[in-house]
């Protein structure tokens, strides 16, 4: 199994900055991606950004393009969420999920961000 724990999350002024980090331990895959998700209050959970293991390419949800970027340590097997321009709609708790090409899937327990207006 994998386990992942999120940290980083908190309260920040709009146009403020977070990071957020989910740190990977226990089972290991050669191939997967790792991805940032997060739900506000009353809304289905949604995609905010994800990275290949094998080419460390990115893809990013629309609403955070230019503002949030995804990026990883390897020796620390920790993936980061660099978040900027923050805005009070970016409110949500932030989840890290690992999913394998093999169909395994792992999510963190979360992080809460605020963003106050």
């Amino acid at each position: 199994q994998v386990q992942l724990v999120e940290s980083g999350g908190g309260l920040v002024q709009a146009g403020g900055s977070l990071r957020l980090s989910c740190a990977a331990s226990g089972r290991t895959f050669s191939r997967y991606v790792m991805g940032w998700y997060r739900q506000a209050p009353g809304k289905e959970r949604e995609f905010v950004a994800a990275m290949s293991s094998s080419d460390a390419s990115t893809s990013y949800a629309d609403s955070v393009k230019g503002r949030f970027t995804i990026s990883r340590d390897t020796a620390k097997n920790t993936v980061y969420l660099q978040m900027n321009s923050l805005k009070p709609e970016d409110t949500a708790i932030y989840y890290c999920n690992l999913r394998s090409v093999t169909g395994y899937s792992s999510w963190g327990q979360g992080t809460q961000v605020t963003v106050s207006s």
